[in-house]
């Protein structure tokens, strides 16, 4: 079971995400990292935990096309890649994010957003413009419920997106409720996962959203994730450096 930090970027710094409420972001206070910037909160997770990998969510990007490009090269000069949602929808702006990626780090993956995809035949071309080695859907809830703009997915299970994800090639898959995100309450898609673990042994499976501490991260191991994405849990010290050496070891 892998941990990857999250840093949610707004207005040029790192937000404290609670429960997809966007309105209500502001940067995080009282960290128990003692960052208090973006800078030293990407140094904290290299540093401090060994982390090498960041899933940045830079909401400006996903909510109006304003991408914080200055802050994902902060986080990258790190040491940290990145595996960054921006608000991708198409095969044009995955080549302009994808463009500005490259001129500061090697080897990003692209994150194409059920909230953001307007049309579903775009998945295809996504693929074949990024491949699969850079390329990961995340399986956008709220409540257990579709975020999407996508008539037929309004009212569709979330196996079913997972299936037609997967018809298009897709291999890695972001499995996150924005209503479990930092509230401290735990993850109410661990029976999902379960099932499209099921369903898919060979996938790459990511679960988002609501980890409290290192009980959850076993939950989310034996539902069968192989990775997990946390923030809360970090900044307030309910995972510590010695919980993720330990998880790194769970088999899913």
């Amino acid at each position: 079971m892998r941990v990857i930090p999250v840093i949610d970027l707004m207005n040029g710094g790192s937000v404290h995400a609670v429960a997809g409420r966007r309105s209500d972001y502001k940067p995080r206070v009282n960290s128990q990292l003692g960052c208090d910037t973006l800078v030293s909160e990407a140094n904290v997770y290299v540093k401090k935990f060994s982390f090498d990998t960041a899933y940045v969510a830079d909401l400006d990007a996903i909510t109006h096309g304003h991408r914080n490009e200055r802050c994902w090269e902060r986080i990258a000069d790190a040491g940290l890649k990145l595996w960054l949602d921006a608000g991708v929808s198409s095969k044009s702006s995955a080549t302009i994010v994808m463009r500005a990626l490259r001129r500061f780090t090697v080897d990003p993956v692209i994150i194409v957003g059920l909230e953001s995809l307007g049309v579903h035949e775009y998945l295809s071309e996504l693929y074949s413009s990024l491949g699969p080695e850079t390329l990961a859907f995340s399986l956008d809830l709220r409540h257990g419920k579709p975020i999407t703009q996508i008539e037929k997915w309004r009212d569709a299970q979330p196996i079913e997106i997972v299936r037609s994800v997967v018809a298009a090639g897709i291999q890695r898959f972001i499995v996150l409720d924005l209503a479990d995100v930092g509230v401290g309450q735990g993850t109410t898609t661990i029976d999902l996962c379960r099932a499209i673990r099921g369903e898919f042994s060979a996938i790459e499976l990511i679960a988002g959203g609501g980890v409290r501490g290192i009980d959850d991260l076993r939950a989310l191991a034996d539902a069968g994730c192989d990775a997990a994405l946390v923030a809360s849990a970090l900044h307030d010290g309910r995972l510590t450096r010695e919980d993720i050496r330990q998880v790194e070891n769970l088999p899913r």
